[in-house]
């Protein structure tokens, strides 16, 4: 249904929910929780993600976990809606907490493989760039740049047993 709304109309209501759930959450505190996607390319490359809402940076993909849905099951649905595109060999690489806009923001983050070509869906996301993490943009936050850090040492640590052999 909202796929009728036209782009640049969808674009405005997710800054103005935005801005309303950013002063909902520092009036009633909500605890939420959340998944944030770090997808590698072939290369080595990791994908990020430019929101139509929120200060103008680079980000990783991600979302809310809907009621009853497993973090799992969020990882690829978010993914899909916002990208149109799959993942495999997805692996929870840690658990980060933080205070955000006045509420407990819980956020599992996978590391994975994109299934398909990404596309930003001009609506939530307006812009995705496959990028070298060793030479992230500046407009990268810091939370992301730490948590594609993390990613990284996680990567190296899987296939340094196999490097072994």
């Amino acid at each position: 249904m909202l796929h009728l709304i036209p782009a640049p109309l969808h674009r405005l209501l997710y800054r103005a929910a935005d801005r309303a759930r950013r002063l909902w959450w520092r009036i009633r505190r909500p605890a939420r929780t959340g998944v944030v996607v770090i997808a590698f390319d072939e290369s080595g490359r990791v994908l990020l993600a430019r929101h139509s809402y929120g200060p103008p940076m680079w980000t990783l993909p991600g979302g809310g976990i809907d009621r009853g849905e497993l973090p799992e099951q969020a990882a690829v649905r978010e993914i899909s809606e916002e990208l149109g595109c799959g993942l495999t060999d997805l692996v929870l690489v840690d658990v980060d907490e933080q205070h955000v806009a006045g509420s407990l923001d819980r956020q599992q983050i996978f590391v994975a493989r994109l299934v398909g070509e990404p596309v930003a869906d001009m609506r939530e996301i307006v812009a995705i760039a496959w990028v070298d993490p060793d030479n992230l943009p500046e407009a990268c936050g810091r939370r992301s740049r730490r948590r594609i850090a993390h990613a990284l040492a996680h990567r190296r640590a899987a296939a340094a047993p196999s490097e072994q052999r």
